[in-house]
């Protein structure tokens, strides 16, 4: 593997990393001036990560290890998983690596660090917090699982990059059934495992409602800019994740430094538009009640599952 491999490897993280702050302060100040507003900025979010990182870290009494590891182990396993998901290249070092079930299990690790994280609080919010977090997980994951392996049966295989580069060179795949099937349950999955309305609401602290939010309630300082750091890049990495997979024009499938030169500026403009339209549906949509999420995501779970079928069937199974 050349050094084109290991630039694209690392270029998807720092482009991830460096770049899950502007997309935030980019769908705020979307949704600020669809509402309105004057907004305060596409580099709000970085200022506030700045000012949180110079503040004294306090961790609650009575804490365990589970509460001080989870920012730091959300952060670790975002990145981990955005250097195998081809965002930029599927011709990369870890590409051989980058199996469906490895990328979701990085993201459920995530999941359940905060998860346990909100328990070893032991407050209220925080077991509150994680029941709704681990119920909705128990409904996502397959989704996310079903959704792209019926991307997977055409191309032979679970490998990402595999499939990325096949739907690159053969798009009729993503129009037929089994593709629209597969794009509308990602869609549903990605908004509920990034904690996005109509599931939960990120800019609230309604004690009712909030899903997230429950579970980082007591985090402060460095460690709070750890935890909005990462799931700012969750959200990155899963339009990424979707944008790659339905739209995979502008990702290098080749070790050319032109191709890798353009792929970043592509990447940027499709989580761009993706992050405008998310922020346009969540000023037009409204919450729905918590106790219709899971309806909510058993339906895109029937989705993902007649996608499977779909494929099956059109592919001349036998």
């Amino acid at each position: 593997m050349n050094g084109i491999g290991y630039a694209a490897v690392v270029g998807q993280v720092v482009v991830v990393v460096g770049g899950a702050p502007l997309l935030a302060g980019w769908m705020r100040q979307v949704r600020a001036r669809l509402e309105g507003r004057a907004g305060a900025g596409v580099l709000q979010p970085w200022r506030d990560t700045c000012k949180l990182l110079r503040k004294e870290p306090i961790t609650p009494a009575g804490t365990g290890p589970a509460f001080r590891a989870a920012p730091a182990l959300l952060v670790a396993t975002t990145a981990v998983a955005t250097a195998l998901v081809p965002l930029l290249s599927t011709d990369t070092p870890v590409s051989s690596h980058a199996d469906l079930v490895v990328v979701v299990a990085l993201v459920a690790l995530g999941t359940l660090a905060l998860a346990l994280a909100g328990l070893d609080t032991g407050t209220a919010f925080g077991g509150m917090g994680a029941s709704r977090e681990m119920t909705v997980a128990a409904l996502v994951e397959p989704t996310i699982l079903l959704s792209v392996f019926a991307l997977s049966m055409p191309a032979g295989t679970t490998n990402i990059p595999a499939i990325v580069a096949g739907a690159a060179h053969h798009p009729a795949r993503l129009a037929s059934p089994a593709g629209l099937l597969a794009v509308a349950a990602l869609a549903v999955a990605v908004l509920a495992e990034t904690g996005r309305i109509p599931v939960d609401n990120p800019s609230t602290h309604l004690e009712l409602t909030m899903i997230h939010e429950a579970m980082v309630l007591e985090y402060a300082g460095p460690d709070l800019a750890l935890v909005e750091l990462g799931a700012q890049m969750r959200l990155t990495l899963l339009l990424g994740l979707l944008s790659s997979l339905f739209v995979p024009w502008g990702i290098a499938t080749s070790g050319s430094w032109g191709a890798l030169a353009v792929a970043p500026v592509l990447f940027a403009a499709k989580l761009c538009l993706l992050g405008a339209a998310l922020a346009t549906a969540e000023v037009c949509w409204a919450k729905v009640r918590l106790f219709r999420v899971p309806e909510l995501l058993a339906g895109s779970f029937l989705l993902a599952l007649l996608a499977v079928t779909a494929s099956y069937v059109l592919n001349g199974a036998p």
